[in-house]
């Protein structure tokens, strides 16, 4: 079948080499030149483990191209997919922009091919307010008139980091649809990555635009929540890590989301749960339970914070102080920087007269080029501790899992862990003689009363 994924970000980009995989003859379209080029060179503008190998094959196969040429792009798809950003503002409200614009250069490409071609299937990946799918149906019959043309919509559910095995080895498949020809076109589409016997759910257009909104609202939830129980749990003496091994073992509660730390980040949570809180303002229905959230969340990076700040206060604060973090992405096997709790907590720290040393394994190149001059980035795990007065675990990489803590303590100016993750054991902070500050737990605090 042959496909065309307008946009060539993180959807975009997953989708279209995926599909590619299977057989079908996929254009990846962009409007960037720059982007454009980097693929055509076998270079991966995003960093997803195993994307470039699968892109790699499948350009070589002659199953996959990438081109700014719409008109090329949308002359002999079958489907074409909308993957384009749809940001979040600062009031909350979606950013519907490229949407809009990807309707509309469809839609001429539609009538500019006339009447006598095979109805096109106008599919929106992107994630969007529901309603979204039918008003891009009208913009693009605004444009064409009578030509014969279908839309659908498709949410994504791909966790960054795991996005390939999510793609071909998806839990399920949702797909909104308005007519029976549509619906069997996606159940062919994705038949390949089904067959181990997970559903498609072929359903209303306006249902599967909010399976997606809900579904990542309740997994937000479920974060805010065990943070909120964590937050229980250090003012009475309670250990969460024993907490949550209790609760989870509950069948109807299961343990997945349920990992308490320093708050969620990304291009998902945060703007799919603002989008909730926004279309219950623009329809009257309050959304208390989504904007708790919210708030809980943003919340919790501002308590991690205050830990900071707190072990400070009795040696004048933060002013002068060098911390060295370790993380700086949203969540590992990512180099996504959206909405990432470590560099809220980095900014404030600088704002407080700290200077701030940060190691991430894949993101620090974001990071240099959206906060220039900022922050000093150090590209060994090590070195970032060098004379530091403390080390803020901010993101879960592998690597710093079993670090060498004896190497660690030589290294720091003061033995001085912030663990937002929760990744060490305080029995072994403490044989170690760190400071050890974590999520839900008790502190350790020998080290610095021996200080």
């Amino acid at each position: 079948m042959r496909l065309t994924m307008v946009g060539t970000g993180y959807v975009g980009l997953v989708t279209g080499v995926c599909f590619s995989d299977t057989g079908n003859d996929v254009t990846c379209l962009d409007v960037d030149q720059r982007k454009i080029d980097m693929l055509k060179r076998g270079e991966c503008p995003i960093y997803e483990p195993g994307l470039t190998e699968m892109m790699e094959r499948n350009v070589k196969a002659g199953r996959l191209h990438f081109t700014t040429d719409a008109s090329a792009a949308y002359r002999d798809a079958k489907m074409i997919f909308i993957c384009v950003g749809t940001p979040t503002g600062k009031n909350g409200e979606t950013n519907m922009s490229y949407v809009w614009q990807a309707a509309d250069d469809i839609g001429k490409a539609i009538k500019a091919l006339g009447p006598n071609q095979d109805p096109k299937v106008v599919v929106v990946k992107s994630t969007v307010p529901v309603g979204t799918t039918h008003a891009v149906k009208e913009r693009i019959e605004n444009i064409v008139g009578s030509i014969p043309f279908s839309v659908a919509d498709n949410p994504e559910f791909l966790k960054e980091g795991a996005a390939i095995d999510d793609f071909v080895r998806p839990d399920r498949v949702v797909v909104g649809v308005e007519d029976e020809k549509a619906g069997n076109l996606m159940r062919e589409l994705y038949e390949p990555f089904v067959r181990q016997g997970h559903p498609i759910f072929v359903m209303d257009v306006r249902s599967a635009e909010m399976v997606k909104y809900a579904s990542n609202n309740f997994l937000a939830t479920k974060i805010s929540f065990i943070n909120e129980m964590a937050n229980l749990c250090e003012a009475y003496g309670a250990d969460i890590s024993r907490v949550r091994e209790g609760m989870c073992s509950d069948s109807r509660i299961g343990n997945k989301f349920l990992y308490p730390g320093v708050g969620y980040g990304g291009s998902c949570f945060p703007k799919d749960t603002l989008a909730c809180i926004m279309m219950g303002g623009q329809s009257n229905v309050p959304t208390q339970l989504s904007q708790a959230v919210h708030d809980v969340n943003q919340a919790q990076r501002k308590r991690f914070f205050d830990k900071i700040k707190a072990h400070f206060a009795d040696e004048g604060g933060l002013r002068g102080k060098t911390l060295a973090f370790w993380g700086m992405a949203f969540k590992p096997q990512t180099d996504d920087i959206r909405e990432a709790p470590a560099l809220d907590i980095m900014s404030w720290c600088v704002d407080e007269g700290a200077t701030c040393r940060g190691f991430d394994p894949v993101a620090a190149e974001n990071v240099e080029s959206e906060y220039p001059n900022k922050f000093t980035i150090v590209n060994d795990m090590y070195q970032t501790l060098r004379d530091a007065d403390a080390l803020v675990i901010s993101t879960d990489w592998n690597e710093f899992k079993q670090p060498d803590f004896s190497q660690m303590k030589a290294l720091l100016k003061a033995p001085v862990i912030f663990d937002g993750r929760n990744l060490y054991r305080r029995s072994q902070m403490e044989k170690d003689g760190f400071a050890y500050y974590s999520v839900g737990r008790a502190p350790v605090l020998a080290a610095k009363q021996l200080g």
